[in-house]
């Protein structure tokens, strides 16, 4: 048996002098997981965390691949059992797990299947397999120091390159203290709390709102990630008690369409829908609210912050910081003070901050263009190409070379079955000036959107190389 099981077995079934805190709350009983074959009780997790971390080898961090939420859960603990610290990438692509090994080659994989592979050199790495018969052993509470760093989540990319982030358990509690204020009025007081969540446990969205929560929110959380609208509306119907689903505007929407349309979805009541991980539209959260009888929340956070402030998005524009959340307005963005980050982050979003503390985005720095002496930004043009009839998805971004009079390029990439690109430049054309016309355009079958619908700037310029209209 290593040190640090050897720690564990002998302090940690109970609190100890040294001050630690729990890895999961409420009572044994109490359901942390659940689909159509039942439920999981707390104790049941328990002996499953503490099994899983006597197989464990001796490193000091874990990627952690599993695709079942459970396992995933049980990971996520018998890791930071072990004293050991969990690696979220932001992708579960081969490049992204590759990257980040190469930042921390002491590391090793756990997974329900074997995503990681072989190396360059084609030499397998440290691999733990999380099987569906989850090893067992006995024991009282989990325990850890509340400053053990228990997480590095990475940035998506979607802007550069993906940059690590350091969680510790103590910030994780008061974040989801904070994410607890957020759900207030949600969920239905005296009922049990279950979760239903269409986004990665990786990605830290996922990880706040369908990991966090189950162990410190006394929820409980569905075991797979459903991902057809169908999928989504089986899983609901599984969940016991006050439902809240966990979901993205790219799922959001694919539920909206699938109950207006002739399928005529059904999903059962709802306490709730929160979204996240990329701007919303005030229309499809109106209709959202109107199709499925719920609010629809919408968070706003990063990997850097984790979620620090939320809105109803049909009827708000101002965005409300959670409880030790303020905004400082800059030039460049804005920098983020909040009571479970360890010092102020600094964002790429520009702000408008009011009296009270509430606050409107107005895109970020990168976003804005001038081309000939006129502005416009990227944000705004994607909404304008969003408009097109026929047009059911797509993006403008910026090139990074520059033509021969010094300009950065615009460029878009659009799905839009039955239109060809000149048209949809021509449509464009009506509604932005010339100079902001993007050149060139592509029209995809489908834009590269990871599992959380956003859109890693490799990816797009990847795309639209590949062959340019």
């Amino acid at each position: 048996m290593s040190a640090n099981l050897q720690s564990f077995d002998a302090g940690h079934a109970a609190p100890s002098a040294r001050a630690t805190c729990a890895l999961a709350i409420g009572s044994p009983d109490r359901a942390i997981a659940f689909d159509r074959h039942g439920q999981t009780p707390l104790s049941t997790f328990f002996a499953h965390v503490r099994g899983l971390a006597a197989t464990l080898p001796d490193r000091p961090f874990a990627l952690n691949l599993c695709d079942n939420r459970y396992r995933f859960l049980v990971a996520f603990c018998a890791v930071a059992v072990r004293g050991q610290a969990t690696l979220l990438p932001p992708a579960r692509t081969r490049a992204a797990i590759d990257d980040v090994r190469a930042q921390h080659p002491d590391s090793y994989c756990l997974g329900d299947a074997d995503p990681c592979g072989c190396d360059a050199q084609g030499m397998p790495p440290h691999y733990v397999h999380v099987a569906r018969d989850l090893p067992t052993r006995p024991g009282g509470t989990p325990h850890v120091a509340p400053d053990a760093l228990v997480a590095i989540g990475f940035t998506s990319g979607s802007t550069g390159h993906p940059t690590p982030n350091r969680k510790t358990w103590a910030s994780f509690r008061t974040s989801t203290a904070q994410n607890l204020e957020a759900l207030a009025g949600l969920w239905r007081e005296g009922e049990q709390r279950s979760i239903v969540a269409t986004v990665p446990s990786q990605h830290m969205y996922g990880m706040e709102m369908s990991v966090l929560l189950p162990l410190l929110g006394e929820a409980a959380v569905h075991r797979g990630r459903p991902f057809f609208p169908q999928d989504i509306a089986n899983a609901l119907h599984d969940a016991p008690g006050s439902r809240l689903l966990v979901t993205t505007p790219v799922h959001l929407r694919a539920l909206v369409d699938a109950a207006a349309g002739g399928g005529g979805l059904r999903l059962p009541p709802l306490a709730g829908i929160v979204s996240a991980t990329a701007p919303l539209p005030q229309a499809l959260a109106a209709a959202a609210e109107s199709h499925f009888g719920c609010e629809v929340r919408e968070l706003f956070g990063s990997t850097e912050t984790c979620v620090i402030a939320r809105r109803r998005t049909a009827s708000e524009r101002a965005w409300t910081p959670l409880r030790g959340v303020s905004l400082q307005p800059r030039p460049d963005g804005a920098v983020v003070h909040a009571d479970h980050l360890a010092g102020p982050v600094a964002l790429a979003d520009l702000v408008d901050v009011a009296g009270d503390g509430r606050f409107e985005l107005r895109g970020r720095q990168s976003d804005l263009l001038e081309i000939a002496g006129k502005r416009a930004s990227l944000g705004d043009l994607t909404r304008r190409l969003l408009a097109i009839p026929g047009v059911e998805d797509g993006v403008v971004f910026q090139l990074d070379a520059r033509d021969d009079d010094g300009v950065r390029r615009i460029a878009a990439l659009v799905v839009a079955p039955g239109l060809a690109a000149p048209a949809i430049r021509e449509a464009m054309r009506c509604a932005v000036d010339p100079v902001f016309l993007p050149r060139p355009l592509r029209c995809v079958p489908a834009l590269p959107r990871n599992e959380t619908g956003k859109l890693p700037r490799a990816a797009l310029l990847r795309m639209l190389h590949g062959n340019i209209d």
